[in-house]
């Protein structure tokens, strides 16, 4: 049903997906605030990725994980520029393939593939437990790593179960982007102006932070997140803002950690109350 947010206004922080986001809660009648948290660019170096793309295509993996739907985009995108991927897509097809997430999953499909096993939790830690109840031993694993994260203890894992790891990061994030922006997202909390803030991975509120630590207005940040509620479209994300003493308001029904159950959830909630421009009013 359309116009179940009719009056709302959501901010969103728009990192990957979140174009589409902004034009799913839009067809509900949300108005959509938007805030650039920071921006993706390719590897500055691409010669490590095009060097493990051939490696992948030479002796296809036994076991390839991906970590992000945008790793596999990117690699994609390299993959087209040099001119070799239906090789590639063969040499993943020949591999079993592991999802953290939804995510990776529906970059898969995009190219034709399906992950042969999909995280129960879309974190680290739960392809870590997918994967030690199965046989490594002697496999080579392709793994995809993502930005500002120390995936240490992952890639040790994965070897202690006598796995050989060959990694890529395909992309990059530009820690500079749009402060000013989020300064002003963060204001609009503290004023009593937003009616929720919806967040979909846990770099976002990550970025929040640090953004509020440098500028000096993390009590303010925490005073806007006190007051407007948080929407959270999974367990990472929860987990993440747990860890930085902040709450969940709104979380999918039935475990279905994508955008619409969010939106979904997000309605029935909010819709208890009027907008609070309306209320304001």
């Amino acid at each position: 049903m359309a116009d179940r947010l009719n009056g709302y206004r959501i901010l969103i922080l728009e990192t990957r997906e979140e174009a589409q986001f902004s034009r799913l809660l839009t067809e509900q009648g949300a108005d959509v605030l938007q805030c650039p948290m920071f921006t993706i660019h390719d590897a500055p170096d691409p010669a490590p990725v095009e060097a493990w793309i051939r490696r992948s295509i030479e002796k296809p993996f036994d076991d390839l994980v991906l970590l992000t739907g945008e790793g596999l985009r990117r690699l994609m995108k390299v993959v087209r520029r040099i001119g070799v991927e239906q090789e590639f897509v063969a040499s993943l097809g020949k591999a079993r393939k592991f999802a953290r997430g939804p995510k990776p999953g529906k970059a898969l499909r995009e190219i034709g593939l399906e992950p042969q096993m999909t995280t129960e939790k879309p974190t680290s830690e739960g392809v870590a437990e997918m994967l030690s109840r199965l046989d490594l031993n002697g496999h080579r694993l392709g793994l995809q790593l993502y930005p500002d994260k120390d995936h240490s203890v992952l890639i040790g894992a994965i070897k202690a179960q006598g796995a050989e790891v060959d990694t890529v990061l395909p992309y990059t994030y530009d820690a500079q982007a749009a402060d000013t922006n989020i300064i002003a997202a963060i204001d609009e909390m503290a004023y009593g102006r937003v009616d929720a803030i919806a967040l979909t991975n846990l770099g976002q509120i990550r970025r929040l932070i640090e953004v509020a630590r440098a500028r000096g207005c993390e009590d303010r940040l925490r005073e806007g997140l006190d007051r407007t509620p948080i929407a959270s479209v999974g367990p990472a994300v929860s987990d993440e803002l747990k860890s930085h003493g902040l709450r969940t308001d709104i979380y999918p029904a039935e475990d279905a950690f994508f955008m619409r159950p969010l939106i979904s959830a997000m309605a029935a909630e909010l819709g208890k109350k009027p907008p609070r421009a309306v209320a304001r009013g």
